[in-house]
């Protein structure tokens, strides 16, 4: 044992009045008791009690330490229900909904580094490119493209993605790379159903904005197939730069046009305003603002 624990059983020991109580309350026999507090004297080279077959009565020193060794049990049982607090705010659900093609990116992330760091935790997430209501709904966190004016909303810049133009390199090999947005109206090109003018391609360079006329074989208003199609090189895509990170590391697609522009569209990280979040949502909210910025940087990289 150490000293801390011989102080804090010499405390209770004169709670208790006797070496028996106090045994029964430390969990330790009368023997062993008395040894920690024959140790403690011995320490600090002082006598701190006077044994009698009916009381004990504390000296001039132990009257002196008693306080002190009052005020470590005082801290111990702080630190415990602290600790208790914590784990109960740490176990339990964490409801969060956000956008199909953006959940799917860092789902692995939650599933086995988040998960294994804080298995108490229990994450519902629902992929939906619908507005959810969070406070109606019951959602604990959202990401969100827009937040509007909604007061009962708290929101934190997420990151800021573009539209990259990429390509397999199978494809590329075959029907050769565009050099120019102009080109791209000689390839075939995967075209976004989700917007009503998926057949023009917008561009910026320096002042100057470009509209390209596309067409493909295939259409879907869900990134992760135009993603699947690129990969398989039926076509040009132009595809969130928070979905290639791993794509353009490794060289299944590379990245065309990079002189030229297209628009930044910001995303946040929304929750319900409350007076402070549970534990468990604050650690699974900084978790995913770090996973983010990790990613930024590693797409910043390439």
């Amino acid at each position: 044992m150490s000293e801390m624990d011989d102080l804090a059983a010499f405390a209770v020991l004169i709670e208790a009045g006797s070496f028996t109580l106090a045994a029964q309350q430390l969990g330790c026999s009368k023997g062993q008791l008395s040894k920690r507090i024959s140790l403690l004297e011995s320490r600090f080279s002082v006598v701190l009690l006077q044994r009698t077959t009916r009381r004990l009565s504390l000296t001039a020193a132990g009257a002196a330490l008693l306080p002190q060794a009052q005020a470590l049990v005082v801290q111990v049982e702080r630190a415990r229900q602290a600790l208790a607090r914590l784990k109960d705010d740490m176990a339990g659900p964490v409801r969060m909904t956000v956008p199909v093609s953006l959940g799917e990116t860092f789902f692995d992330g939650l599933l086995l580094e988040f998960s294994q760091q804080y298995p108490e935790v229990q994450i519902e997430l629902d992929l939906s490119n619908e507005f959810r209501d969070l406070s109606r709904e019951g959602f604990d966190l959202a990401v969100r493209s827009e937040v509007g004016n909604d007061e009962r909303l708290v929101a934190r810049p997420l990151l800021a993605w573009h539209e990259m133009t990429c390509a397999s390199p199978v494809y590329l090999e075959h029907y050769g790379e565009p050099t120019t947005p102009q080109a791209l109206a000689e390839h075939r090109c995967l075209l976004n159903s989700h917007y009503s003018g998926r057949e023009e391609w917008l561009y910026h360079q320096q002042h100057e904005l470009l509209r390209v006329r596309v067409m493909g074989p295939f259409a879907s208003n869900h990134y992760s197939l135009l993603k699947k199609a690129a990969l398989a090189g039926a076509g040009i895509a132009r595809l969130p730069s928070y979905l290639l990170q791993t794509e353009l590391a490794d060289g299944r697609l590379r990245w065309l046009l990079r002189d030229y522009q297209t628009r930044r569209m910001p995303m946040y990280l929304v929750h319900p305003y409350q007076g402070g979040l549970p534990k468990r949502t604050q650690v699974l909210a900084d978790y995913l603002m770090g996973w983010f910025k990790r990613s930024g940087e590693a797409l910043d990289k390439l």
